[in-house]
């Protein structure tokens, strides 16, 4: 877990509910990315722009990669043989076995989430008000799509059902658009300061988490979404993390008056 207030990086026990491990000194840690096939971690720090990997055993370090400005979200290729790392207004293309850059994909402002599918990349550039469809073998943008609103950061995509889902925070809407050719199939308004969205596949549902200080649930039907509930968090927590095999929403919630930083666990229902 990127500590960002603490300028650390965390291992947390899931099945103790306690921290194992913390590494110290690192300049804005942001993003995460974690490759099983060789035990590897990637970390993206905003502060000094790096991309530094450590082994997952024990969190050595195994190397440091320099990018640029604001080196935040970090994407794993589905083949698991590249790394993408947002930074300043790109994304850096890195080999994951040594961590190297080995290719640049200039964009037209900074990069918020973004989603892989085969050879492309759409990107969130709020900067921009745009979508960026990347085509990963040509290294470069390949088309710019312009969604309803504005200030689009939260990304998830769908492939088993064609659909890219983006939150906007201004105004604060799901807007759900064709992958194909950037179509706008639906909108659907939710909560605030939107950071992270992730689709439940298996009850046809997405998850967004908004520093508004709420948790949107919504269930898909036909080409819209439909209000399920909206859980009460806490004020500014707005990075999350679903994780499928676990069947568990994780949340992060940061200090805030009277409430201590924590990660809060959630478990789908039915």
């Amino acid at each position: 877990m990127a500590e960002l207030g603490n300028g650390s990086l965390g291992v947390v026990d899931l099945g103790h509910a306690k921290v194992l491990q913390r590494i110290d000194g690192l300049a804005e840690p942001q993003g995460v990315a974690y490759l099983a096939a060789s035990d590897t971690v990637y970390l993206a720090s905003g502060g000094d722009g790096s991309v530094r990997r450590f082994r997952g055993e024990d969190l050595a370090l195994l190397g440091s990669e320099k990018l640029g400005d604001d080196a935040d979200n970090l994407r794993v290729k589905p083949d698991g043989a590249q790394v993408l790392a947002g930074y300043g207004k790109g994304l850096a293309i890195l080999d994951a076995d040594t961590g190297s850059r080995t290719g640049d994909v200039e964009l037209n402002g900074h990069p918020e989430s973004f989603q892989i599918e085969g050879s492309r990349a759409f990107a969130n550039v709020p900067d921009a008000k745009e979508i960026a469809v990347v085509d990963l073998a040509a290294g470069k943008q390949a088309a710019s799509w312009r969604p309803p609103g504005g200030d689009n950061f939260a990304m998830a995509l769908d492939t088993a059902s064609g659909r890219l889902l983006v939150v906007d925070r201004q105004p604060p809407a799901l807007v759900v658009l064709d992958p194909g050719d950037g179509r706008v199939v639906a909108q659907h308004p939710t909560c605030g300061d939107a950071d992270d969205v992730f689709i439940d596949r298996q009850r046809s549902r997405a998850y967004i988490a908004c520093g508004q200080g709420f948790i949107d649930i919504v269930q898909a039907g036909g080409d819209g979404y439909q209000d399920l509930a909206r859980l009460p968090t806490s004020q500014g927590a707005r990075t999350a993390l679903f994780v499928p095999e676990l069947d568990r929403l994780y949340l992060a919630v940061r200090q805030n008056r009277g409430t201590e930083a924590a990660i809060w666990v959630f478990r789908p229902q039915p």
